[in-house]
């Protein structure tokens, strides 16, 4: 049975967890779909599968940590007909975040014990067929085939059987629905059945038992996913490592928005998304690194490491369930054009959890950006073991006070917003975090952004 494993992500990842399932057992599968989810201490990921076929067993649920190349489950690749019981010599298949590659291997054995869900990793194309058609899961019918496998008879003989009325009066439960409904104290008429003819199946029972013992009044226990975990675990250890100061510096953006107004509508159409201030703001920071090389850098044993190189981390939200830091590197070489596309090709790829282990590391300093929700002022967390960290909060246009042709003080309305400089006291001091924040008003207030564009 071809064999799907845990992959390598990355050089430095050992293991990984699985958070989520795209197909459950019995579903088919084209080579290149989202099959699963990994997590990692780095970056949530979605596999995809490198066959097409019918997933056939879940050996590893949702979850559970494993190693890289633990098998994680098995794809029928036999065409539909198959006679129950025939051998074939099928394919192991390696999920990598390249090419799968395809290799042989022995045949499988077609008996053993019963799984718990039914034997349904050992299920022909003909039963999954008649599972689909008539709703049923595995785990509904009684094998009567070696080891307990299901048949095509066991599953036409439930069918027959449950269709005969019982002695209290339903037409439409199955003998393994009628226990449910005992064990959850429930009668036929408490839950609704989704299944052919309004029939009850075995998912709407444990639906209705949950929902009854939430209660309308009961408070919500939600779980850390991985990532959130993992978020919250290095939000703590970077205060209690470094010594977080706060510095904020108020910016003047009319030069910037001069040149979104003029270009923005071409860029657009051209590129395809707006030209917000996200881009002039990372090219910005990055050109006052190269001034500023100390807060391009982490902290090592007793020394500060100054990086040659301005690798810009942008720190993305993944719809409320956690953030990813993923990395535009040599980002001091990109225009303002080739900024705007990579940021944003990061930021879908970390939404769509597309983004391999790479693409989160090697950070060496990092740009988070809440300003499209209007904040004032944000005091970021340090991106350990780098020095700091540049929230750009919301820009708005406001009442400024301007300097005349010939030198006199006038009221004009421009586009004013705050950045904010979280840095590490213990390596840097605030007069170097200071100049480094008034350099980067001044390129942000004077380049020519337009002839950028």
């Amino acid at each position: 049975m071809p064999k799907v494993t845990m992959p390598q992500l990355g050089e430095t990842v050992a293991e990984g967890t699985v958070t989520k399932w795209f197909k459950s057992v019995g579903e088919t599968v084209d080579k290149g779909d989202a099959l699963f989810e990994v997590s990692t201490d780095k970056v949530d990921t979605e596999i995809p599968s490198p066959v097409s076929g019918t997933l056939t067993a879940i050996l590893v649920p949702a979850g559970r940590t494993v190693d890289v190349g633990a098998t994680l489950a098995l794809i029928d690749e036999e065409p539909d007909g198959t006679a129950d019981g025939a051998a074939t010599a099928p394919r192991s298949a390696q999920v990598g975040p390249g090419t799968p590659t395809v290799t042989s291997s022995a045949p499988r054995a077609t008996a053993g014990p019963r799984d718990e869900d039914g034997g349904a990793a050992r299920l022909s194309p003909v039963v999954r067929r008649l599972l689909a058609e008539h709703q049923l899961e595995p785990g509904d019918v009684v094998g009567t085939g070696p080891g307990g496998r299901i048949t095509r008879e066991d599953v036409l003989s439930h069918v027959a059987l449950t269709s005969a009325p019982a002695a209290d009066g339903s037409t439409t439960i199955s003998p393994v629905v009628r226990r449910l409904l005992r064990e959850h104290g429930l009668g036929p008429g408490d839950v609704t059945g989704t299944g052919p003819g309004g029939r009850v199946q075995r998912r709407d029972v444990e639906g209705a038992a949950a929902a009854r013992a939430s209660g309308p009044r009961a408070d919500e226990v939600i779980a850390f996913t991985t990532i959130r975990r993992l978020t919250a675990e290095h939000m703590v250890r970077s205060k209690a490592t470094s010594a977080h100061t706060l510095m904020v510096r108020e910016i003047d953006y009319e030069n910037v928005e001069r040149a979104r107004r003029r270009h923005g509508p071409a860029f657009k159409e051209r590129e395809g998304h707006s030209l917000t201030y996200l881009p002039f703001n990372a090219v910005a920071a990055v050109q006052a690194l190269r001034e500023f090389p100390h807060l391009n850098a982490s902290v090592g044993d007793d020394t500060l490491v100054v990086h040659g190189t301005v690798n810009l981390g942008v720190a993305v939200d993944l719809d409320g369930e956690g953030l990813v830091v993923p990395v535009v590197r040599d980002a001091s070489s990109l225009s303002l054009r080739e900024m705007a596309a990579r940021v944003r090709a990061l930021a879908t790829g970390a939404r769509s959890k597309r983004l391999t282990v790479d693409d989160v590391s090697h950070g060496t300093f990092t740009i988070t950006n809440p300003g499209p929700y209007g904040t004032l002022l944000t005091g970021a967390i340090i991106n350990q073991p780098q020095v700091a960290i540049l929230a750009t909060d919301g820009v708005s246009r406001k009442p400024v006070v301007v300097a005349g042709l010939d030198g006199e003080e006038l009221i004009a309305i421009h586009s004013i917003g705050l950045v904010a400089l979280t840095f590490d006291h213990r390596v840097i001091d605030g007069a170097y975090a200071a100049r480094y924040l008034a350099r980067l008003a001044e390129i942000l207030e004077t380049r020519d952004w337009a002839a950028e564009l």
